[in-house]
């Protein structure tokens, strides 16, 4: 079928060809038609942006690119298009020494400095930069999942998450250390594997003169400055700054102990505690006193055996003047004041102040038997 206006340019179905004839009317000054789509409700007051509209009805692309096969409906999406070739960036930051292709990258970055965020949560307090970032806060709240797995029944709020996901199938690990030779499956997880190289530590905490290699570290840190634990136990009134350390606790009502040692039949309920316990089976003894010839298994015991060198006290009691070197006997002594005894007898109503002597409690029991 044929354009009643042009004469030879073909087109495949009357769809197309009746809004190509607008496009010809409009192009040779017919003014007689209006600007309300014919295909949907839309109605438009320039007859320019109805004509930009016809084209999501035709998918006609008219501007094509010179550098590639590209093609756009508008010649603005061709001109942004054309700096990927050119490498153009009009639109300068005038904070930093940024420079961006769009316009809108360039808005969004500017509130990186001023901190705005003009799109406001309507279900609850959080409000974002950016409106994409709004729309997958938004599925929290209505518990949308559009992301679909193809491959088990598994879905997502973000597709990002579920691109990451599908790498759990498929074993592919496209972000390679350029220092090493491990990959991983995630950009973040790279990053932070880079630092390890590197020892940069970029996120510095506003309140005192710490750094860290992951912001993650850094939000951890800052809550002991505004003593914030967000992780509550749901049989307990504990609570903790970290996730990590409320499993741990979990771990105290449950009677878990999911680390198991391979030489022989303890368990532990942290994997930490379970390598300071495998180091007794290897003789391990990684941390060495700078001082002396002496090693130690434990960081915590080169800290206090350190002390001893220094004479350094920094552990001190709230109900006197005394100081200690260490926390434990801190602990200890701080018994003396309360009274308290919590280490109980099996065999008869006494209890103690501390483990050791409990230890050595039994043997009176043995005592009266003989």
């Amino acid at each position: 079928m044929c354009c009643g206006f042009c004469n030879g340019k073909g087109y495949f179905n009357t769809k197309n060809n009746n809004i190509n004839d607008e496009l010809h009317q409009y192009n040779q000054g017919i003014e007689a038609f209006p600007h309300q789509c014919r295909y949907c409700d839309k109605t438009f007051s320039q007859m320019s942006d109805h004509l930009k509209h016809l084209r999501t009805h035709t998918g006609e692309k008219p501007y094509q690119c010179s550098h590639c096969d590209k093609a756009f409906s508008q010649t603005g999406h061709l001109k942004v298009h054309m700096r990927i070739h050119t490498g153009e960036k009009p639109y300068k930051c005038n904070l930093c020494d940024k420079a961006f292709s769009q316009m809108s990258e360039h808005l969004k970055h500017l509130r990186t400095h001023t901190g705005e965020k003009p799109y406001q949560c309507s279900h609850c307090d959080k409000a974002f930069s950016q409106t994409s970032h709004l729309k997958v806060h938004m599925r929290i709240h209505t518990g949308e999942k559009p992301y679909h797995c193809n491959q088990c029944d598994k879905a997502f709020s973000e597709k990002s998450v579920l691109i990451n996901h599908t790498r759990t199938h498929t074993g592919e690990k496209p972000y390679q250390c350029s220092y090493c030779d491990k990959a991983f499956s995630r950009n973040a997880e790279l990053k932070a594997h880079i630092i390890t190289h590197t020892g940069e530590k970029p996120y510095h905490c506003s309140n005192c003169n710490k750094a860290f290699k992951q912001n993650s570290e850094l939000k951890i840190h800052i809550r002991k400055h505004t003593g914030e634990k967000p992780y509550q136990c749901n049989q307990c009134d504990k609570a903790f700054s970290e996730n990590s350390k409320l499993k741990v606790h979990i771990r105290t009502h449950t009677g878990e102990k999911p680390y198991q040692c391979s030489h022989c039949n303890k368990a532990f309920a942290q994997n930490s505690k379970l390598k300071v316990h495998i180091r007794i089976h290897t003789g391990e003894k990684p941390y060495q006193c700078s001082h002396c010839n002496k090693a130690f298994t434990q960081n915590s015991e080169l800290k206090i055996h350190m002390r001893k060198q220094t004479g350094e006290k920094p552990y001190q009691c709230n109900q006197c003047d005394k100081i200690f070197s260490n926390p434990s006997v801190l602990r200890y002594h701080f018994m003396t004041h309360t009274g308290e005894k919590p280490y109980p007898c099996s065999q008869c109503e006494r209890s103690f102040s501390s483990k050791c002597n409990l230890m050595n409690h039994p043997w009176t029991h043995t005592e009266e038997k003989q």
